[in-house]
């Protein structure tokens, strides 16, 4: 019934899940500048486009990458790019507060749109999907594997960005003081993630 290797695919998967990277640098700041509930938003948005990539290998994912290699710097410039769009927009974000909470108003539709692109346009996500995730659909039931493969990728990948999610809520309580330098913290720490991607991937 299930995958073979299922369990080694459960460890790669769970090593990628608590590395900190551009989805989880970004929930963190979502969390921070926007709360908890709304930053889940931003989770939605990054299991989606996973889940999107993870249909694309059924059709084919990999045999396209392999005849246009170069697709994958493309997304991993794009990726890179949005990753500092947002950063820009923490940056020179005013610090527009809701009176009652706290925490600066932001649409959920954004929250999604910037989990959505970062998870979608991450080197790592793509090279993962194109060439480790195939590997484990096999045998007659590759479909039914997929579906539980798929499962368990949403499922852990949403519950691992709600913990930093929560983490970083826990942290604002120490901040809250100056709600525009945690805007410069976030724009920072997204900066520094989108230097990385460009440098090491």
């Amino acid at each position: 019934m299930f995958p073979e290797n299922y369990l080694l695919f459960l460890q790669i998967i769970i090593v990628m899940f608590v590395t900190p990277g551009g989805p989880r640098v970004l929930i963190m700041s979502q969390s921070i500048n926007y709360g908890f509930k709304k930053s889940l938003w931003t989770a939605f948005g990054d299991v989606t486009a996973n889940s999107v990539q993870m249909v694309l290998v059924l059709f084919g994912l990999s045999a396209l990458i392999e005849i246009f290699p170069n697709i994958v710097s493309v997304f991993k410039w794009v990726g890179i790019s949005y990753i500092l769009y947002v950063a820009f927009g923490f940056f020179k974000s005013k610090a527009n507060l809701d009176i009652k909470t706290g925490k600066q108003i932001k649409s959920n539709t954004a929250l999604f749109r910037d989990g959505f692109f970062i998870a979608f346009f991450s080197p790592k996500a793509i090279v993962f999907f194109a060439a480790v995730f195939p590997t484990f659909l096999t045998g007659e039931n590759y479909i039914a594997h997929f579906i539980i493969m798929l499962i368990s990728w949403v499922t852990l990948d949403f519950l691992t960005l709600a913990i930093y999610s929560k983490v970083a809520e826990k942290i604002i309580d120490q901040l809250k003081s100056n709600p525009k330098t945690l805007n410069y913290v976030s724009a920072a720490a997204l900066t520094v993630i989108a230097i990385f991607i460009a440098i090491k991937v």
